[in-house]
């Protein structure tokens, strides 16, 4: 059979559009959790925080390569 191994460019975009998705709600989770104890070093803290905005940051970039531009 030639089925083609490579996969479509958006379909590439899409998939990592999930991992940073999932890896902005991991990192949440964390900063959420060491906040909860109360013993978590501020630093740590900030520099999650940052994490999660730039991928936050690179999220949007994806989703807007993903989502067809309309024109009304």
């Amino acid at each position: 059979m030639n089925t083609p191994t490579e996969m479509d460019p958006i379909e590439v975009k899409r998939v990592k559009l999930q991992v940073l998705a999932r890896e902005h709600r991991d990192l949440d989770d964390a900063i959420s959790a060491l906040e909860a104890t109360g013993t978590a070093d501020p630093f740590t803290i900030r520099r999650l925080k940052k994490q999660k905005l730039y991928l936050k940051d690179q999220i949007a970039v994806l989703e807007d390569a993903v989502t067809p531009d309309i024109i009304a």
